[in-house]
């Protein structure tokens, strides 16, 4: 049978209907009609033939939507268009590890601990107690470096009965020297230099005739002692720091103590110490009393001017130990109570301090020279009592060197302490 008559498909009627009609569809594929399952009734009439929208199919038999515009493949079925390439993905950002995270945490607490390592000192400055150091009239001119006097006063301010009892300080009221110590950091080379005047060294006092330095001190404060120095030495004083009594004891404690070699046995009821030879970690009251004591020393002041070069030095290094610095109660612990025991001169900035502190430190090491003024005689009677008479050949040579920057990289003859009779 040819394929160009259609062929009548028996359709059973619908019930009741009465109607022995059929429907003829024509199973014939022409180009461009719709295959046989696109047939649908439209609206519930029956088709008279086949109108239905046209359904595409692709190669693997999938149909295509109507006006997808897609081609035919070489076996005749109409194909899927090509898709629209999808834009990039964005990179996949990650969340920082664990370890980052860790890391991010240890630099933080770093840079915390720079600023507060900075913060302590800076906020202890701010507090600290500022006198008049400044002398007026003419003054030498300012030579190599920078030289700075550093003063331990026997001031009891703000020490209760309790304390001067604990202390030994006695009752004595206002301030006067216990200790004279030019500091002078070279700004060239060689090495810093901490040199102990004597207390008792006899020296003219400007406007009231000759007497031991630290009357100079008791009549005039720091202003006449600053200026009875440099008329003596012809060196410029840049700054002024003065520690008390009470200092001594408070900063020590705020270190835990502090180390030192004892190098012989000192017992002596008025500085209320009983040492041993060697060495041993002395709290606040000990510390204060080994530095103080005088007369149980066979070489008196020069012997106690020795003992507190060296305490300043054992307070400086382990000021600078990681167990003060790195502990922040410890450390803003000792730069407070440092702060609140001591005087500095008006023009005497923190930098200024600084280099104080770190020539003080650097003792300890013998990274600076420690040394006395050049004594010809140590025992003089003069219209002041026993005094201390300076080498005078030897100590201008000092004054000169440092004045002129000579670099010092061992202490120059005269500077043990030891009179020379000249």
């Amino acid at each position: 049978m040819s394929d160009d008559h259609a062929r009548p498909i028996p359709r059973r009627p619908a019930p009741g209907s009465g109607d022995d009609d059929v429907y003829v569809v024509d199973t014939r594929r022409r180009r461009g009609a719709p295959s046989p399952g696109t047939a649908r009734r439209s609206g519930g009439a029956p088709p008279a033939g086949v109108a239905a929208d046209p359904v595409a199919y692709d190669e693997y038999g999938r149909p295509v939507p109507a006006g997808g515009g897609g081609g035919r493949t070489p076996g005749g079925r109409t194909s899927r268009p090509p898709r629209e390439p999808r834009p990039p993905r964005a990179p996949r950002t990650r969340r920082p590890g664990r370890g980052r995270r860790i890391a991010s945490l240890v630099v933080l607490l770093l840079v915390a601990w720079v600023g507060f390592t900075a913060f302590a000192p800076w906020h202890a400055w701010s507090s600290v107690s500022r006198v008049d150091d400044v002398p007026s009239g003419e003054r030498p001119a300012a030579g190599d470096g920078h030289t700075y006097l550093l003063v331990g006063s026997d001031s009891r301010e703000g020490l209760s009965r309790e304390d001067r009892k604990k202390l030994g300080t006695g009752t004595a009221e206002g301030r006067r020297t216990d200790s004279i110590i030019l500091v002078h950091t070279p700004s060239g080379s060689g090495k810093p230099a901490l040199v102990s005047v004597p207390r008792d060294s006899f020296l003219p006092i400007p406007g009231h005739g000759e007497n031991k330095v630290n009357a100079a001190f008791a009549i005039g404060g720091p202003k006449l002692l600053v200026r009875t120095l440099e008329q003596a030495t012809g060196l410029r004083i840049d700054g002024y720091v003065e520690i008390g009594f009470g200092g001594f004891s408070t900063v020590v404690d705020s270190l835990g103590g502090v180390d030192l070699c004892v190098p012989r046995a000192i017992k002596d009821e008025k500085a209320h110490i009983d040492l041993a030879k060697g060495c041993q970690t002395l709290d606040g009251p000990t510390a204060l009393g080994y530095v103080r004591a005088r007369y149980s020393d066979p070489e008196g002041d020069i012997g106690r001017a020795k003992r507190q070069r060296q305490f300043l030095g054992a307070v400086m290094k382990e000021a600078a130990t990681p167990s003060t610095v790195l502990v922040p109660w410890r450390w803003w612990s000792f730069t407070h109570a440092a702060a609140s025991s001591v005087y500095v001169g008006q023009e005497t900035s923190l930098l200024d301090a600084y280099r104080i502190l770190s020539t003080m430190r650097k003792v300890s090491s013998d990274e600076a020279l420690s040394l006395v003024v050049p004594i010809g005689n140590a025992n003089v009677t003069t219209s002041a009592g026993s005094s201390v008479v300076w080498d005078a050949q030897r100590s201008k040579e000092l004054f000169g060197m440092l004045r002129d920057g000579t670099p010092l990289e061992a202490p120059p003859p005269g500077t043990d302490g030891k009179p020379t009779g000249g």
